[in-house]
C-alpha cells in the first residue's frame, strides 16, 4: 500500500467510526445519558467527554505537526500526571455542560480529526519516528480508535443489555 492510500484510509476510519458513534448514541438514547452504568459510576455523558479530552489532546497534537511546531503542553493542570486524575478533571470539567453541547462537541472531533490527518505530510502518517509522542508507532499503524472499542465497549454492551 503506498503511502497516501494509508492517510486516506485513515480519513475514511475517521468517517466510519463517526457513523458507527452516530448510531452508538442514538442505541443509548437521550434517556440514558446521564444515568451511571457505562462506565462505572459514569454515564454516556460523561463517557463521551472523557474521550472527548483524550482525541481533543491528540487533534491538537497532529495540527501542531502538520504546522511544524512542537506539540503542545497537556490542557490539564500541570499537577495531574496520571490517567485517573487527568480523566477525573475532563469529567469535572463537563459537569456543567448539557449532554447535547458535550455530543455535539464529539460528532465534530471526528471531523476535526480527519482533517488534521488529511492536513499532515504522507511521510509523517507512516514513518514511526514522525511523531516523538507515538513511542515510535506511526500514525498509520496506530488505532485511533482502539480505546473506545476495546476498553469501553465491552462495558456500554453490557450496560445497554440491562434495559428493561
Amino acid at each position: 500500500m503506498t503511502d497516501p492510500d494509508r492517510r486516506a484510509e485513515l480519513v475514511a476510519t475517521c468517517e466510519r467510526e463517526r457513523t458507527l458513534w452516530r448510531d452508538l448514541v442514538a442505541e443509548v438514547g437521550v434517556d440514558r445519558m446521564t444515568e451511571p452504568g457505562p462506565m462505572g459510576p459514569w454515564s454516556f455523558k460523561d463517557l463521551a467527554a472523557h474521550l472527548l479530552g483524550w482525541r481533543d489532546r491528540t487533534i491538537a497534537r497532529l495540527e501542531a505537526a502538520a504546522d511544524g511546531r512542537e506539540a503542545p503542553p497537556p490542557p490539564w493542570p500541570s499537577g495531574l500526571d496520571d490517567d485517573d486524575p487527568i480523566n477525573a478533571w475532563f469529567q469535572a470539567r463537563s459537569d456543567g455542560r448539557s449532554v447535547r453541547a458535550v455530543l455535539d462537541d464529539v460528532d465534530r472531533s471526528y471531523e476535526r480529526l480527519a482533517n488534521a490527518i488529511a492536513a499532515l505530510p504522507e511521510d509523517m502518517v507512516t514513518r514511526r519516528d514522525a511523531l516523538p509522542w507515538m513511542d515510535g508507532e506511526s500514525l498509520a499503524e496506530t488505532k485511533l480508535f482502539g480505546h473506545l472499542h476495546d476498553e469501553h465497549m465491552p462495558s456500554i454492551r453490557a450496560w445497554l443489555a440491562t434495559r428493561g
